[in-house]
């Protein structure tokens, strides 16, 4: 390659880059709403992950319901004994919040999740897409639904 072809490469690599930066910097700040559920959010994975059972009831609506990636139906009964045990690490990405009314709103994301696999059965899969409905109840953000959806079924 010639100084010239060499000289146009760099050229074209610092302005995408330039172009890539400026995008990047352009995104809006997130609303308050926003802030307030990707926190809550976060504090759901955290619990999760500790095994924090006495956070799920406090965040859980009474009449809380979930449907698990493999499309099974449950209620907070089952949600409160399934997290009763920690090991559940949930690395969320790609984070999007739509309002609904000013007491409720949908968070959106995808995950990468690992878990210990249950006896007799392999853990599940470990790409996700997650999408939770928050209400809010006084002046506290609950948790009333929970859908998780499996991205990729060849990687259990």
């Amino acid at each position: 390659m010639n100084c010239r072809g060499a000289g146009y490469a760099i050229l074209v690599c610092c302005v995408i880059s330039a172009v890539a930066v400026g995008q990047e910097s352009g995104a809006k700040p997130r609303t308050r709403l926003e802030q307030t559920l990707i926190a809550a959010e976060k504090d759901f994975h955290d619990a999760a992950r500790k095994g924090d059972s006495a956070f799920f009831k406090r965040t859980l609506t009474e009449d809380f319901s979930y449907v698990g990636f493999d499309g099974q139906l449950g209620d907070r009964q089952q949600m409160l004994d399934e997290r009763s045990d920690s090991g559940f690490a949930i690395q969320p990405y790609n984070m999007k919040v739509v309002s609904l009314d000013e007491g409720a709103a949908i968070v959106t994301y995808d995950v990468v999740l690992r878990v210990p696999p249950a006896q007799d059965e392999g853990p599940p899969p470990r790409y996700q897409h997650f999408s939770t409905t928050w209400v809010k109840q006084g002046d506290d953000w609950k948790m009333k639904f929970l859908q998780m959806t499996a991205s990729h079924w060849g990687d259990w």
